[in-house]
């Protein structure tokens, strides 16, 4: 959400949107980031196609630029948490006050949680001695960074440096490192927020790129293009 003041400029929050479930119509919980990281770091590697058939040597010529969907791409970045502005006014900020960061941190934390009851489920099918037993689903989280980046991820690590504690040593500054891996269309079924989120966001990529206007001297680059 942006942040106003008459002395600056808005400025947009990035966010962590939160579905329960992957319906389209579903309604999110946003986890905003009290300060924005002041750097992410991305990385995408491509996709390996299919192995080659048993018995085929190495790789047809013609496959070498074929890539078996859209590259692996991994988001990290790192989140401060700080309860100074809350403490100040402790009658209007309870929570903080009485829990400091344990409740933000417990939000982000539990996003690699299954829930408490898919949990018992589980259990309950083991005991019951059922030999096909489901695996619990984490929720669906969507980074939101500007426009052109809101994307399905799903967190692969997640490290909190705890920096400052009050008197019951409860946490009142922290530093989060959220790693991610981004899911694709190929990670999702056919209806579902999360693929749906994944193919606007590749499509603004394209749309993106077709806008892109390269420097303006590169005449003599062209000429050393074959022809």
């Amino acid at each position: 959400m942006p942040d106003e003041s008459p002395l600056r400029p808005s400025l947009l929050k990035g966010a962590l949107a939160v579905y329960p479930t992957q319906t389209p119509g579903t309604k999110p919980a946003l986890i905003v980031f009290q300060f924005n990281p002041e750097a992410v770091k991305r990385t995408l590697a491509h996709r390996a196609p299919p192995t080659p058939a048993s018995g085929a040597s190495g790789t047809a010529k013609e496959d070498v630029l074929r890539v078996a969907g859209p590259p692996l791409e991994t988001i990290s970045l790192s989140v401060d948490m700080h309860a100074a502005d809350q403490l100040e006014e402790p009658d209007q900020n309870g929570v903080v006050a009485e829990h400091g960061l344990h409740p933000a941190l417990a939000t982000l934390e539990l996003l690699m949680y299954p829930p408490t009851l898919d949990a018992l489920t589980i259990k309950a099918q083991a005991d019951a001695g059922k030999v096909q037993i489901n695996p619990a689903d984490l929720p669906l989280v969507l980074l939101i960074w500007g426009k052109p980046r809101v994307v399905p991820v799903k967190l692969t690590s997640f490290a909190i440096s705890e920096e400052a504690f009050d008197t019951r040593l409860n946490p009142i500054a922290a530093k989060v490192e959220l790693a991610m891996q981004v899911l694709t269309y190929m990670e999702f079924n056919e209806s579902s927020v999360g693929r749906d989120a994944f193919i606007s966001y590749q499509q603004e990529k394209e749309r993106l790129a077709s806008i892109h206007v390269p420097s303006s001297n590169t005449i003599g680059l062209r000429n050393l293009l074959p022809h």
